[in-house]
């Protein structure tokens, strides 16, 4: 059996495997890695495609869409691979991207998950939004990389060419573990899509494993392929999922207050929203927030059930600053001014 599995996700994108399917078979060692395609119940000629043009290429069909989250869980059972390969179904990898995550996976057996440079596509020469050169959260739980801080993107200039541990990469393109993956519950399905891999990474690193960003390696990610930036639903589910992500895997006693400190600012980000004539992204954002106090709950019984795994120190990983502080008010647009004392 070939030690890894590169696994594309798929649903309703016929058209994006005909376009990024081959560039994977192309720049993928045959003898290092099998890809598999998993459908999430598609109602396009996406299996067909697959089945026609891609002979080599295993598909692993579901039997509904259960989002990103459900559908890379059900085909883990379906998987023997030693390594997978979550990747998205508008990625492009660069030529030899594979074994320099491999090889990093190997060296170090407490590292959970790595994941090469992504680039954006459409931008030639900069990284993309989802996930960048590897990503961190601040102290109040938002999410931010090397590479990209809310929507400023930097330019790829050699700045992050070094490997790095980071709290979580980018479910675009990511080498897990196949065992960690299941024995720590795999991705949550509560959350669906959006934020589900920063919250396994996290909970994997709270396990006392390492997440690390692969300099050597990169893939171009066209991004918004599955769920555009204009889609009031993506900000439901960014907004919804972090709080429970915070809820969950917060390793301090103030996580409360934070969560506290939290609401107010969601609000002041909805009532934005609502000034700027946009009363549709507001309403996602209250849904958000009605849908994590409904299910407050059971939200705060896996947090207990994590509890006996919250055993590292994530002061490296967890910034102590603010950096929507930092951002707004000092003006520090990228992820290496944040970090200057």
């Amino acid at each position: 059996m070939k030690p890894v599995a590169v696994v594309i996700l798929n649903w309703n994108g016929a058209k994006l495997l005909r376009k990024y399917l081959p560039v994977v078979l192309a720049n993928t060692n045959a003898d290092l890695a099998e890809i598999i395609v998993v459908d999430n119940a598609s109602d396009d000629d996406s299996c067909d495609v697959v089945w026609r043009e891609f002979q080599g290429v295993r598909t692993i069909r579901l039997d509904q869409n259960y989002g990103f989250a459900g559908g890379y869980n059900r085909a883990m059972e379906h998987i023997k691979n030693k390594y997978v390969v979550l990747l998205n179904s508008d990625v492009a990898p660069d030529k030899k991207w594979l074994g320099p995550l491999y090889e990093l996976m190997e060296s170090d057996k407490t590292i959970a998950a790595c994941a090469p440079k992504i680039m954006d596509e459409k931008r030639p020469g900069y990284f993309e939004y989802a996930g960048a050169a590897g990503g961190y959260i601040d102290f109040l739980c938002y999410p931010f990389c090397r590479g990209r801080v809310l929507n400023f993107v930097e330019k790829d200039e050699g700045q992050y060419d070094d490997n790095a541990e980071t709290l979580w990469v980018s479910g675009a393109a990511m080498m897990v573990q196949r065992e960690l993956y299941k024995s720590c519950g795999g991705l949550d399905e509560d959350f669906f899509a959006h934020m589900e891999e920063i919250d396994l990474c996290w909970r994997m690193v709270n396990k006392g494993y390492k997440i690390i960003a692969c300099y050597a390696s990169s893939v171009q990610h066209y991004g918004g392929a599955t769920l555009e930036n204009s889609n009031p639903r993506k900000t439901y589910l960014n907004f919804r999922n972090n709080l429970m992500m915070l809820i969950k895997n917060y390793n301090s006693r103030l996580w409360v207050g934070i969560l506290f400190v939290r609401l107010i600012l969601d609000g002041i980000a909805g009532l934005q929203f609502l000034v700027t004539g946009k009363p549709e992204f507001c309403k996602e954002v209250v849904r958000a927030h009605m849908n994590v106090w409904k299910n407050f709950k059971t939200t705060l019984d896996k947090r207990n059930e994590l509890s006996n795994n919250r055993l590292r120190s994530l002061s490296a990983v967890v910034k102590p600053y603010s950096m929507i502080w930092n951002f707004y008010i000092r003006k520090k647009r990228t992820f290496s001014a944040m970090e200057e004392v």
